[in-house]
């Protein structure tokens, strides 16, 4: 995993529209539509500091963007709650090249290096992301609104300090 570049803008986008392609396959015609996540936005990701990529032999299989910060997205959740309000990490905007099985759950569990708690997101539709996310041990939590008003599933993974511990090596 690293940083993503302004080098990677072209792959990054050959991924974002290969997910949109799959996600319409696969019964989610209605997200990321009209070319979302547009040029600008991923550059704009870039610029920002708060995008990824998977590099496996040398070539990028997955993008996401991380805010380490929390999304304010995620200030007000209806018909449910969240499992706590401890500083959290997001993530938004994943998606594979589709060529690497398992890269969801390598995300998730590299996300969750930078903090035990993660919050993520999803289209009612996504069917593919809501199994992945109930697969990696993500916990449905109700419902957000994004700033345009548009109505997404929460869900939320939340590892015990116990389980998160480093492990120096013993000598």
């Amino acid at each position: 995993f690293r940083q993503a570049q302004m080098e990677d803008v072209t792959t990054i986008a050959e991924i974002y529209s290969h997910a949109r392609t799959m996600m319409a396959a696969t019964g989610n015609p209605n997200q990321w539509v009209d070319g979302h996540p547009r040029l600008s936005l991923i550059e704009d990701d870039i610029k920002a500091q708060i995008s990824y990529v998977c590099v496996i032999d040398g070539r990028i299989e997955a993008v996401f963007v991380l805010l380490r910060e929390g999304d304010s997205d995620y200030d007000r959740i209806y018909q449910g709650q969240w499992q706590n309000d401890d500083p959290y990490v997001a993530i938004h905007r994943l998606a594979s090249a589709g060529r690497v099985a398992g890269l969801a759950g390598a995300i998730f569990d590299w996300c969750q290096k930078s903090s035990p708690n993660i919050r993520i997101d999803t289209h009612h539709d996504n069917r593919v992301m809501q199994h992945l996310l109930t697969k990696h041990g993500f916990t449905y939590c109700g419902l957000i609104y994004l700033k345009s008003g548009a109505e997404r599933l929460a869900y939320q993974r939340v590892v015990k300090a116990a389980d998160h511990v480093i492990v120096l090596d013993e000598q």
